[in-house]
């Protein structure tokens, strides 16, 4: 074997970014593809599985495989990366016909509120069709090709890796808008004579012959890069150029030409019209193609995947419990139906926060050393935010500061009732921004002692608090952390919910609520079949244990269902219709920007100019003022001005009411902020917790783990893969957020000529959020908690 082909085949570049995104894919194409076979064998066989599947794979081998590395190296291997997107990949994935199986495979609730109302806007489907008519396809699919081979652009392209992505995405996209008028993937039922794709395929070779021989017998070298780069195999500049056109010249003839000619003998000798006739075999059949050819079958076929019906509908049957139960995987969801499963994962907290305060009080004052400084601000705020987005709001099922409170109900009478004046989110949101601001202000992470004292202080008021007052009112009134998981789970795939809503409109003793004489009910007076989102709950499992007909579970629920439907919530009404609320994720949103911000080096530049330029003593007032702006005052001014602003097209609700409703479609942007934020820090200095654990065992005697590694404790360089995946969880959260107030005005004005009136002022605002985040990220960060250097 060659040198050169064996470091070819061990350069596979690591793009998880890619592989999650194409595996996840194929996972709901197979869960569509396997349901609908069910129904419909004809309709669906193995051939649509294999190509849909060799689609995907052909994707990833373009992006992900050797090809990648060594498209930098040599023109002709990124012309065969590019034709594999454009001339391969394309083609197969229409093939595989995924509208229904990708629709199929989705949860239901998604299905339901997401995809569907989507795919039904007639808008959309105006909007697909005039991209995939042949007249409009090859144009973009042209400018497509030429423009991105243009010497400045692929210079652009080949230096800059923004523009490389763009360059992928473009090409990828253009090609599925012009194969798909040439494949027609079921259900699509062109309105145009299928003899235009005569001249559509010879249009698009004759451009691509003239392109590739532009390449192939030029004199010169069109991109420098390739002159400048290294040699690989002796291959000159100008002849890797002609061998990367006729790589494009031959294989994109045959792709183009090989379809003409089969299109060809379809039309002259009637297969496809002997085809129609076996598909047509039963009446039934035909019925129901005419039916769907009427009123359109993308419509029809849409809106009964929606319902969960498929061409053959199956007799019902019972079912345990609608969709994915986490309490009923096997290992994760009995250890959770076990009564003493919180309190063990309670008591492991606990132990963990007493080496956290003790090693705070008694180790080192310097913050990358200590358990202290180290643990609470990067391994626990990371991985908190991400078990919030992908199981709910656990973190505060293992929250080790209630479990005192059960040793302090014996002395206290915690039979009080809590203030009215107080029975508001209020006072956790102003103890929210003063946490914000002290932990900028006091470098809470560079002194371990006073997170130990935080910590305690913590302890101290849950004992108190819940050993006085009754209705658990320290978590549903005072706790901010508690109040921060509140708001970010609305965001979270995993809800509390009944399985059968009929189980429990015919029960009457209400344990759930109540409790047995074994097991507690609701502490936080929250009755299961009532709740319509996360919010004010706990995951404490007690109305799973207390429910003697096991009708409740941790069942899959639509992320972000409750920002959008406002539905009415037992013990909080509709969350639209409180100020407090409202508030608190305005605040959280714009303090996960504030929060990030702080961080980066053009702000703290700013900052501390304008400390020198005030002077002492304002230059104190300096951090107070940033968080007072970024908080409060800034929030406010928007969400007054955006909702002014939707309310001047004659909105029946006005003002404050109105900025209630869409101050909810922006927790997921906020969301998507804090998660970024927090995989950086936790996935660059993750290992920094081995060498003060290391250290912390030694001052206690125990040298089992060895001595320490500080170079662990240095903060890593930032993997190629982090920012794009922190990019993604921004993208993925202006999508939901723009989705949310979308559906928002649709239900405050759903119909009328100021509908966009309504929704552009609040979309803005989202976008303007979604490029300050953008920038945030794109900014050096300075590593908190880790030693400098490494």
């Amino acid at each position: 074997m060659s040198p050169n082909f064996e470091a070819f085949l061990r350069s596979w570049p690591f793009e998880p970014w890619l592989s999650a995104s194409l595996a996840v894919t194929a996972g709901v194409y197979l869960r569509g593809w396997f349901d609908l076979r069910k129904r419909d064998a004809a309709r669906w066989p193995v051939a649509r599985l294999a190509a849909f599947l060799a689609g995907l794979a052909t994707i990833f081998l373009a992006l992900a495989s050797p090809i990648e590395p060594f498209a930098d190296l040599l023109l002709q291997v990124h012309m065969l990366q590019h034709l594999l997107l454009m001339m391969l990949a394309p083609p197969l994935i229409w093939l595989g016909a995924p509208l229904f199986p990708l629709l199929r495979g989705l949860p239901s609730a998604i299905r339901r509120e997401w995809a569907v109302p989507f795919l039904r806007s007639p808008t959309l489907r105006r909007l697909f069709e005039r991209l995939t008519h042949p007249c409009v396809a090859l144009p973009l699919f042209v400018a497509a090709t030429w423009l991105w081979h243009a010497p400045v652009a692929y210079e652009a392209a080949l230096r800059r890796s923004g523009w490389h992505y763009l360059q992928h995405i473009s090409f990828l996209t253009t090609a599925l808008l012009f194969w798909h008028p040439v494949v027609r993937p079921y259900p699509s039922r062109p309105r145009w004579s299928h003899w235009l794709l005569f001249p559509y395929l010879i249009a698009a070779d004759v451009q691509n012959t003239v392109l590739s021989g532009l390449l192939a017998f030029s004199g010169r070298v069109w991109y420098s890069h390739y002159a400048d780069a290294p040699r690989v195999a002796g291959i000159s500049a100008l002849a890797d150029q002609a061998a990367a056109g006729a790589l494009m010249w031959v294989p994109g003839s045959i792709a183009y030409l090989g379809p003409l000619f089969a299109l060809a003998l379809r039309q002259l000798f009637g297969s496809e019209e002997r085809a129609s006739g076996k598909r047509a075999a039963t009446a039934n059949e035909t019925n129901r193609n005419a039916r769907h050819a009427q009123r359109g079958a993308f419509d029809h076929q849409s809106a009964r995947l929606a319902d969960g019906a498929g061409r053959r509908r199956p007799p019902a049957r019972p079912r345990t419990s609608p969709g994915f139960d986490l309490l009923l995987i096997p290992l994760v969801g009995r250890f959770l139906r076990w009564p003493r499963a919180r309190t063990v994962l309670q008591l492991a907290m606990l132990m963990l926060a007493a080496a956290v305060i003790y090693d705070g009080l008694r180790g080192p004052e310097f913050g990358p050393m200590n358990l202290a400084g180290v643990l609470p601000w990067i391994h626990w705020r990371g991985m908190l935010i991400m078990g919030l987005l992908a199981a709910g709001n656990l973190g505060c099922l293992a929250c080790p500061f209630t479990l005192p409170r059960r040793v302090g109900r014996r002395w206290l009478p915690a039979g009080w009732h809590w203030p009215r004046a107080l029975r508001s989110k209020w006072l956790a949101v102003g103890l929210l921004a003063v946490f914000f601001w002290a932990y900028e202000e006091f470098s809470l992470w560079d002194h371990p002692g006073r997170t130990a004292w935080i910590a305690l202080a913590y302890f101290a008021a849950a004992f108190v608090v819940d050993g006085l007052f009754r209705g658990a009112s320290f978590c549903k009134y005072v706790c901010p952390i508690g109040q921060f998981n509140f708001i970010q789970s609305l965001v979270s795939p995993l809800e509390v919910k009944v399985r059968q809503a009929s189980i429990c409109a015919a029960c009457r003793t209400k344990e759930c609520i109540r409790g047995t004489p074994t097991t507690p009910g609701c502490e936080l007076q929250l009755l299961v079949p009532q709740k319509s989102s996360n919010m004010d709950c706990t995951f404490c499992l007690d109305c799973v244990h207390a429910c003697p007909h096991a009708n409740v579970g941790l069942l899959a629920v639509s992320p972000g269902h409750a920002l959008r439907t406002d539905s009415p919530h037992d013990g909080l009404g509709r969350l639209a219709g409180r100020n407090d609320l409202a508030a608190l994720a305005l605040l959280l949103t714009f303090g996960a920007f504030a929060n990030a911000a702080g961080m980066v080096a053009p702000v703290v530049q700013a900052l501390d100019r304008l400390r020198l330029v005030v002077g002492s003593p304002w230059a104190s007032f300096v951090t107070p003022g940033f968080y007072l702006a970024a908080l409060i005052i800034v929030p406010t001014i928007l969400a007054a001005t955006a909702s002014a602003l939707s309310c001047s097209g004659g909105l029946r609700q006005h003002g404050l009411p109105t900025a209630r409703r869409f101050s909810f479609a922006l927790v997921p942007l906020g969301f998507s902020m804090w998660l970024a934020h927090y995989s950086f820090h936790f996935f660059t200095s993750y290992d920094a917790a081995i060498p003060v654990m290391q250290r912390f065992l030694g001052d206690l005697g125990l040298s089992g783990l060895g001595e320490p590694h500080w170079v662990c404790g240095c903060c890593r360089p930032p993997a190629d893969w982090l920012l794009h995946a922190e990019l993604l969880f921004l993208d993925l959260g202006l999508l939901l957020s723009l989705y949310a107030a979308y559906r928002i005005a649709c239900d405050l004005r759903p119909t009328g000529q100021g509908f966009l009136r309504t929704l552009a002022p609040w979309s803005l605002l989202i976008a303007g959020l979604f490029f300050a985040g953008v920038w945030i990220l794109l900014q050096p960060m300075e590593m908190r908690g880790t030693l400098p250097g490494g």
